[in-house]
This record gives C-alpha cells, structure tokens and sequence, in this order.
C-alpha cells in the first residue's frame, strides 16, 4: 500500500473553491421557518462577534470518498466556531485547515429521521467529533440532543423546562410553541431580529404612554395648584374687605 504524505493527500483533494452546496430543497416551509428562526437568532444574538460560521442546508465536504460517491447530506444546520462569517458555498473541510462543525442540528422529517437518529449520528461522533448533536422534528416536536464522549455521543440531561444546555453556544436549546428555540442562562428567549425590533417598538410605545401619563399627572397637578391658588386670592380678598390682613391669620 502506498503512503502518502499530508501534502500529497492534500493535492489530490479537489479544488474546494469550486464545490457547491449539493442540498435538497427542504420539505416543506414549516422547515424552512425552523431553519431560519435558528439561523437569525443566533446571528443576532452574537452580532457583535465576527469569529463563526452558520451553514444552512450547506454540504460539508471531508473526502474524495464521499464526492465520488455522493452518499452524504449534510446538515441541516451547523455552526463553527474560530472561524471567518465570510459567505462560502459549502464547507470543504481541507480548505478550512481540517475543522469539521462544533455542533449540529438536524431537522426530522419522515424520511430522514432513521437516518439522522443513527448513520448521521455515528458520522457526526466517529469521523466530525463534532462536541454537540441536536435534532428536532418540526412536526412531532420530537428532540434530544447528546453530548461527545470520546467517539460516542451520549444525551444531554434537560432541565426542569425540557430545555437542553449548550456549553458550545452558552445558550439552552428548548421547544417553544411548536418551535426549536435559544434560551438565555436566564431563561429569556433569543429572539430574532423581527422579534427584537418589534419588542423595541413595544417598549418604546410603552415608554411613550408612561411620558403621556405623567404629563397628564403633572398637568393635572398644575391645575390643582392653580385652582388652590385662586381659591386662596378669592379668601384673602374677602379678608381684606372686612379690614383683615390674611397674613395676620
């Protein structure tokens, strides 16, 4: 058998600039609002950051095998972390210094849940090591998610909520109204970005009723005072009609 070097292997690895997401379309926009409302509320949740990558129904390429062959789908979502956001086509794992996704997330449907419950499940262990693996079902709102113990998963233990911890996102991922959602250490939900300008638009509605109330408040004051003082300019003139000097009294 011969025995190549890295560089050796490495050159006969096609050009990964050229290779295109080979995706499906997804089933139905039940899953592709479920795949959105994760990608923007994580995007949002860390705007401020410029070191990761989401795929979104993205293939991952890691070799000449599974090219040759096409007889693997990648993830529905994925995200790596260290790495540029700059827009790619797909991730082609020896263009990327041979890092595979830190957690993924697949999407059941009924014909992919056998195989992501357990194929994908093993890939993503023995050959990704990918640290987390979550999946969900749109449909049954059916979800586990499991933890990398050397090269098997093992589950995630839900909290009282359901929710299951993250330690690669520092975030729950919980099922909210039918959804598979982010929760805060505190338990708040990560909206996405519709969702937080239109919490900002209430809070600022909010803020613009309080500001009318008291002015109302203080305008009301105002009169109440303004009325005490007639009624006091209308005594102290009685007063000094009869020859008393109110500021006798």
């Amino acid at each position: 058998m011969t025995a190549y070097t890295a560089q050796e292997l490495e050159a006969q690895m096609p050009d990964g600039r050229r290779l295109l997401s080979d995706e499906p379309e997804m089933e139905s926009s039940l899953y592709y609002m479920q795949l959105l409302r994760l990608v923007t509320s994580l995007e949002w949740a860390w705007r401020e950051r410029d070191d990761f990558f989401i795929g979104a129904n993205l293939t991952v390429y890691f070799s000449r095998q599974q090219l040759k062959h096409r007889d693997f789908r990648g993830p529905d979502f994925f995200l790596v972390k260290n790495t540029s956001r700059e827009p790619r086509t797909s991730w082609v794992v020896w263009e990327e210094d041979g890092r595979y996704p830190d957690l993924i997330i697949e999407l059941l449907s009924d014909s992919t849940a056998t195989v992501d419950r357990t194929l994908k499940r093993q890939i993503y262990a023995e050959r990704f090591h990918t640290p987390e693996y979550f999946y969900f079902s749109p449909d049954t709102c059916e979800f586990a998610g499991f933890r990398l113990n050397f090269n098997h998963y093992e589950p995630i233990e839900p909290n009282r909520e359901g929710w299951l911890w993250s330690e690669i996102l520092g975030f729950y991922l919980g099922v909210d109204q039918g959804q598979l959602r982010y929760f805060s250490l505190e338990g708040t939900l990560m909206p996405t970005p519709d969702e937080a300008a239109k919490r900002e638009i209430m809070r600022a509605e909010q803020e613009a009723h309080r500001a009318t109330q008291e002015a109302r408040r203080a305008e009301q004051e105002a009169q109440r005072a303004e009325q005490e003082k007639s009624r006091a300019d209308r005594l102290a003139a009685q007063l000094n009609a009869l020859g008393i000097d109110p500021e006798a009294i």
